[in-house]
């Protein structure tokens, strides 16, 4: 399963999505602002594409998502 962290009115945040819905893959949103230890990890870095154990921050492209989900890790 794909996750997304992110924040409501990012701009980034919608980037990605839009990545991940041109790839029509499956991702759950997580909303950080909703817990301190989301903000602390990942607050400069979202929006935030983890897969299994393996995390990939913006900016990311297509070929990176792919990457990611294949386990080849970002290009």
């Amino acid at each position: 399963m794909l996750i997304l962290y992110g924040t409501r009115h990012c701009h980034l945040c919608e980037d990605a999505e839009a990545i991940l819905n041109a790839l029509h893959l499956p991702f759950q949103t997580i909303d950080i602002s909703d817990d301190d230890g989301l903000i602390d990890r990942y607050g400069i870095r979202i929006p935030v594409l983890k897969h299994d154990k393996t995390e990939i921050g913006w900016p990311f492209t297509i070929s990176d998502v792919q990457a990611l989900i294949t386990n080849k890790g970002p290009t």
